[in-house]
């Protein structure tokens, strides 16, 4: 489910990284029409991360065990819960110790180039729980509150109204975007 790209576990991908052939001198390249630009990459804030991390890590032992991964999966809706874990831990447990501790997470980090926009849009779309692209108080809460976070309806409020630029009592992706990136670092 490409929902879960939010925590940042790139289920089913490699570590490896296949060889990269140079491109050929600037003189012999062919004249291309010029293509846009890749979407924007950025490298998350270490406090931040540990925040996510320590989100998944409930029983405070330093590292994230299958079955709290899996619980967060599955309080995000994820249908194939098992399988993804499965997937995100083959390409994070490089120690093969059945857990990811907070370097293994970093490290995935690292791997993956950091986080692209298309993460943050996957993540928007949980929290955009009509799929009416706008996330309401309402939705905030509902969904903090099955990840496990106390949280009331006002608090909600106000933390919509802290992102919300264009007044509308809701978040819009590009307000999202803002938010999940103020701290992070172009790459």
């Amino acid at each position: 489910m490409s929902s879960k790209s939010f925590f940042n576990f790139k289920y089913g991908v490699s570590r490896k990284s296949s060889p990269k052939t140079p491109p050929p001198p600037p003189s012999k390249q062919p004249l291309q029409p010029s293509k846009p630009s890749s979407p924007a990459v950025f490298q998350p804030n270490a406090g931040e991360m540990r925040r996510v991390f320590n989100k998944f890590d409930k029983n405070n032992d330093g590292k994230i065990s299958k079955e709290e991964y899996s619980s967060a999966v599955g309080a995000l809706g994820g249908k194939n819960a098992k399988s993804e874990v499965t997937k995100a831990f083959q390409a994070i447990d490089t120690d093969g110790d059945g857990f990811v501790d907070f370097d293994e997470f970093m490290e995935a980090q690292k791997s993956e180039g950091g986080v692209k926009t298309g993460d943050i849009k996957s993540a928007f779309k949980v929290f955009d729980l009509d799929g009416n692209g706008k996330i309401t108080a309402e939705e905030l809460l509902q969904v903090l509150r099955q990840l496990g976070e106390r949280c009331s309806l006002e608090g909600c409020r106000k933390m919509v109204k802290g992102v919300d630029a264009d007044g509308d009592g809701m978040i819009d992706v590009d307000e999202f975007m803002g938010l999940m990136t103020r701290t992070m670092k172009l790459a």
